[in-house]
């Protein structure tokens, strides 16, 4: 790294500064397991249960999941090549489309959406260690509801536990979460075909839910509507991933080739959210024959098993929720908010934020139902993200064609400091792609103060995130097309 480069990152965070070889050891199966390890989760887990809830086949859940995972993989790999190619984090990319200060915008909006999901995932973890010291004391723990919170006193405490846990590694840094996901893994593989096995022995096979129709055929319940429910699905399911498209150079900044982080990330992603989805439909399946219900969330399973196996189901699945969160959801808003003020927020702090926002969320709320969780949660935020992947994609591969002058990105007067640290063009077209989902948002998130909105917006929403991209893309293509670029003094970062 030249020394010019070195003393503009120090004015930055050297948390964000670019990687150096020697940084560099990532190689795909450690992009493999990565993913495999952020796939087993919990959340993942039930995908299929709202596909099926809302009308499909098990067969029809698990391709619309196969088929998002492949489709949101594309900006993945495409976004993930500047990571590998300069060694820079995802904050730092943004600012060659956004400016220097104008990247704190879509630093912030994937940093807000993470925080969210933090949340989730430690009540998740949370409502394990509830249920696990229900079975170990022999009945329910609790008592009345707090006013306000909607969650009783031992539910908040449990929640508040997990959190605790998941601080050794915020403080411990990035490397200490890749060799968690690296280490369990193969765990997490071999847990579930022990689940697909224990559940066939004890049902006699696999039970009635793969045997069951859509409720599009004719003469269901929901004969003839299996688009107008196909597609806000898919929306949602690429929506779950939407964050890891954006932030994913936070991780291939890390990688040794080009090589590794496109075959990590397409052996990774889209087969094994495939299998998870079809383990989940064939589990939930044998669920109605072991319990007369289908039940589709795996800490409700695990408390209903018996001697052991309850303590070692739910420890699997608290390790898997740790280690899903932390990747997943905290090394990139740790950078993101460290972006806001690097002087003053380091990679660690920037991760404190993260997890004390995730708890003034109140994620439970957003889990109350799944009507929530699909058109207001997964949709709503994939409305925000998308049109920023649309920028991106389009400002690194058809406006700088691949080549960065890494050096202007740490200075406040380099070429990517545009009027005042923000590019104007990329403003509009994010703004632009927002707009057309938002009346439908505000039907989805508050259907009786908005109940008057058209047909034609509740459509568009439904493909928010596909909107966003394209319109965006298109808009900063355009204003961006025919500006003359600078020359660049220094195209690499070592």
């Amino acid at each position: 790294m030249s020394k010019d480069l070195s003393a503009n990152t120090q004015l930055w965070n050297a948390d964000l500064a670019p990687t150096t070889e020697a940084q560099r050891t990532w190689r795909w199966y450690h992009f493999a397991a990565l993913w495999v390890g952020m796939v087993m989760c919990i959340p993942a887990y039930t995908l299929s249960a709202t596909l099926i809830e809302g009308g499909m086949s098990g067969y029809q859940a698990v391709v619309t999941v196969f088929l998002a995972n492949a489709i949101v993989l594309i900006p993945m790999l495409l976004i993930g090549h500047a990571g590998t190619k300069y060694g820079i984090p995802y904050a730092v990319l943004a600012r060659s489309s956004f400016g220097t200060s104008g990247a704190k915008l879509p630093a912030l909006m994937r940093a807000i959406v993470a925080c969210g999901w933090y949340g989730i995932q430690t009540w998740f973890g949370g409502s394990m260690i509830y249920t696990l010291l229900g079975v170990m004391l022999g009945y329910e723990i609790g008592g009345g509801e707090i006013a306000g919170l909607g969650i009783n006193g031992a539910q908040l405490a449990c929640f508040l536990g997990f959190w605790l846990i998941q601080l050794y590694f915020v403080v411990h840094g990035i490397d200490s979460i890749r060799k968690l996901e690296t280490y369990t893994a193969p765990l997490k593989i071999l847990i579930c075909f022990v689940l697909l096995g224990w559940v066939y022995n004890k049902a006699g096979g696999f039970g009635p839910l793969l045997d069951q129709p859509s409720q599009f055929v004719e003469g269901g319940k929901k004969a003839g509507l299996f688009w107008a429910t196909f597609w806000p699905s898919l929306t949602a399911m690429v929506g779950f991933w939407a964050t890891l498209a954006l932030n994913i150079p936070d991780f291939t900044r890390f990688a040794k080739t080009q090589r590794d982080q496109v075959i990590g990330q397409a052996v990774g992603l889209p087969l094994p959210m495939g299998l998870l989805a079809a383990l989940a439909v064939i589990v939930t399946s044998a669920t109605v024959v072991l319990y007369g219900k289908a039940l589709w969330d795996p800490v409700d399973l695990a408390s209903r098993m018996t001697g052991i196996a309850v303590l070692v189901a739910l420890i699997v699945l608290l390790v898997d929720t740790v280690s899903v969160n932390l990747a997943a959801n905290l090394v990139g808003p740790a950078y993101d908010f460290s972006a806001l003020s690097p002087k003053q927020i380091s990679y660690r702090a920037g991760g404190y934020i993260t997890a004390g926002i995730a708890l003034v969320m109140m994620p439970w709320k957003i889990l109350e139902t799944t009507q929530g969780y699909i058109f207001t949660w997964l949709i709503g935020y994939s409305a925000l993200l998308g049109p920023i992947a649309g920028i991106m994609i389009i400002d690194y591969y058809f406006i700088r064609k691949t080549t960065l002058n890494v050096g202007d990105l740490y200075r406040h007067d380099g070429e990517y400091s545009y009027r005042k640290g923000w590019n104007i063009a990329a403003i509009i077209a994010f703004i632009l792609g927002v707009l057309p989902n938002i009346p439908g948002f505000l039907n989805a998130a508050f259907p009786a103060s908005f109940p008057e909105v058209g047909d034609i917006f509740k459509t568009i929403y439904t493909y928010a995130w596909f909107v966003g991209v394209a319109i965006a893309a298109l808009v900063y293509g355009v204003m961006m097309n025919g500006r003359p670029q600078p020359a660049l003094r220094a195209a690499t970062h070592s």
